[in-house]
């Protein structure tokens, strides 16, 4: 694909830069390779990835492909690659990119849709795999109990990977999965491990024979890649070698 390079006429404000923005263009139904085409694109201080990639498609090209819902890091909708790095779109403040020059390519180890956005099917599957979700006897519910409270130690345990929004930035930084299209992946891991962790779930035995594979939680090499990159401060890492634990007899 030729490059192709358009300046913006927009009226800029005395306080406003300029960066070329390098969109990876690629839809797989007609295209045999990718290519990128670059825009020049104003920006204040505030303005972040997202915001320019819009820019483009409301001034420029609507065609372009990426996927966004909620900008403010919550969905999880908008994981790209920026300047070589998994990051969030609408999190991502050009500003804080120190260059003059924003490249912006889908993220690794996902199939492509077009262009910025790809497929979360298989992220999702593996998500459900390990049962994200408290598993308990029905029986063992008492009828004046209605909840079951836990002390701040236990809640500690594992709620920093209950800020988990399901982005796919782990896996796609994962060198793992950039040889093994069957490995599980950081984030499904780092689920499994939330639950383990926590005091209310019987889940444990059920969760970890799942793991328990050649593809699973013995296929992490450790490079601690996934933990570099997320936006909200979980550490999959962390959580894959405290699952090791488990599954070696350490922790109980």
């Amino acid at each position: 694909m030729a490059q192709v390079s358009s300046i913006s006429n927009e009226q800029t404000s005395p306080t406003s830069k300029l960066i070329t923005l390098r969109i990876s263009r690629f839809n797989p139904e007609h295209d045999e390779s990718s290519g990128f085409m670059e825009f020049s694109v104003s920006y204040e201080k505030w303005t972040t990835v997202l915001e320019a990639i819009l820019d483009v498609k409301k001034h420029h090209d609507h065609s372009v492909g990426v996927r966004y819902s909620c900008r403010q890091a919550t969905c999880g909708s908008c994981g790209m690659i920026i300047n070589g790095k998994p990051r969030l779109a609408c999190f991502t403040k050009i500003s804080e990119l120190n260059s003059d020059v924003v490249t912006v390519e889908p993220m690794n180890n996902f199939p492509i849709i077009r262009d910025l956005a790809v497929k979360f099917e298989k992220l999702f599957d593996t998500h459900q795999k390990i049962k994200p979700y408290l598993i308990r006897d029905d029986t063992e519910i008492e009828s004046n109990e209605k909840e079951f409270l836990q002390s701040p130690e236990e809640v500690e345990q594992y709620i920093q990977f209950a800020n988990c929004i399901k982005c796919g930035l782990c896996n796609s930084a994962c060198p793992t999965m950039a040889t093994d299209s069957s490995f599980v992946g950081p984030q499904a891991l780092a689920q499994a491990y939330r639950y383990v962790a926590d005091s209310r779930d019987k889940g444990k035995d059920s969760r970890l024979k799942i793991i328990d594979d050649s593809h699973g939680i013995w296929r992490c090499h450790f490079a601690g890649s996934c933990s570099q990159v997320c936006p909200k401060g979980v550490d999959p890492a962390m959580g894959i070698q405290l699952l090791r634990g488990y599954m070696l007899g350490f922790r109980s």
